[in-house]
């Protein structure tokens, strides 16, 4: 006999249903109808939010969606509330751009937030900004990501936000070297993830201040055409508990990057994207667990065998369109990084099907393989 679907407890009770709205701590919805009377709509309805995304590229008739563990759509009784529909116009569509009364709402809705995302929310200005730092001072996560951030707003992050732990300006075209150092020094005993790329009035003062004022920082992303050696030696040289370091920066030599080798024992992920002045020689000093080295043509056999040697802890390896890497330096991988778990080889021309035989016989522990050029039969193996 076919067992009947469970019946969601929200729809036993009055009194299951509020335990469950006690429950959810997740919101995420767009840019749709009015999106400043949902927000206040759900902070009756979900007293103890503590995360929000608004992502401006999401619309539709439902919007919204909730969680408590694990991401559901609405639920077509609370959608059929008259208090629910109210807040959209008769099609469910509406106006596909966020200003800052939803900012305002935030604030004023979810006392418990602690964690914000805003993407491409480009019409958002520093009043809903300052808004939401007064009224949400308990905010440990802020994701401004393409928005348009001026001094005022980052002003009142400074002031009020003496909790925030993780901040992502990336995209962030109006940052000023000026918006930064501020935000380091107000913040900086606290911030532990801090996120910048294509700013273009961000300099190597910036990170300067990072340095000297975040000292509890675990993770870099920074993607600059600005930025040079001073700046990154100024943050390696001062936040020992770095974990984290992602760089997409043309300037950047291996003076630099050494010094991160040196300074950062705690260092386990090292992504880098097109730095076309980084070769072998930065690597012989680096530690690691995850490596990423993406279209960095000055790469070649000598860094990455110190990485077999002395990476025994590595779990994760990609390199993608290194031309210069050649089949023994594969070979020393597969020798030293016995719990090697992840390989990802992408248009590595010098690399060849004996490689990934040494790969099979020395690391145990892979669980995925992904190879793709044209010196290897392709492989892609997943557990």
């Amino acid at each position: 006999m076919r067992g009947r679907a469970a019946t969601p407890a929200r729809f036993v009770c009055k009194r299951w249903l509020g335990l469950e709205r006690l429950s959810r701590d997740t919101i995420r919805f767009g840019a749709s109808a009015s999106p400043d009377k949902l927000v206040e709509l759900f902070g009756r309805l979900f007293p103890n939010i503590q995360y929000v995304f608004v992502d401006e590229c999401i619309s539709g008739t439902l919007p919204v969606q909730c969680r408590k563990r694990c991401r559901f759509s609405l639920a077509k009784s609370w959608w059929n509330e008259g208090s629910v529909q109210s807040a959209f116009d008769d099609n469910g569509m509406g106006a596909s751009c966020l200003s800052d009364c939803v900012l305002t709402a935030v604030g004023g809705s979810f006392v418990k937030l602690e964690k914000l995302s805003l993407i491409w929310c480009s019409s958002l200005i520093d009043a809903g900004l300052k808004s939401f730092a007064e009224k949400c001072r308990s905010v440990k996560s802020l994701n401004l990501q393409s928005c348009c951030v001026g001094d005022e707003g980052l002003t009142a992050i400074e002031e009020c936000c003496n909790f925030l732990q993780d901040l992502n300006l990336r995209f962030c075209e109006g940052l000023t070297v000026r918006e930064l150092v501020q935000l380091a020094l107000g913040c900086g005993k606290t911030l532990k993830s801090i996120g910048v790329a294509t700013c273009a009035k961000i300099t190597d003062i910036s990170l300067e201040a990072v340095g000297s004022h975040c000292r509890s920082l675990e993770s870099l992303s920074l993607d600059s055409e600005i930025i040079n050696d001073k700046g990154l030696l100024a943050v390696a040289k001062r936040c020992f508990t770095l974990k984290v370091l992602k760089l997409q920066c043309l300037n950047i030599t291996d003076d630099a990057l050494q010094a991160v080798g040196t300074n950062c024992s705690l260092l386990e992920v090292f992504a880098l994207y097109r730095l076309q002045k980084f070769t072998d020689r930065s690597l012989f000093a680096i530690e690691l667990m995850h490596i990423e080295i993406n279209c960095c043509h000055n790469i070649g056999t000598g860094g990455l065998k110190s990485v077999g040697k002395f990476c025994a802890r590595l779990s994760e390896l990609a390199l993608l369109y290194c031309q210069r890497i050649e089949s023994d330096t594969i070979d020393e991988i597969g020798k030293g990084c016995k719990f090697l778990q992840a390989l990802h080889l992408v248009d590595c021309s010098g690399i060849g099907d004996d490689s990934i035989c040494s790969i099979a016989r020395g690391c145990r522990y892979l669980k995925k393989l992904h190879t793709t050029f044209a010196n290897v039969t392709r492989w892609e193996i997943e557990e």
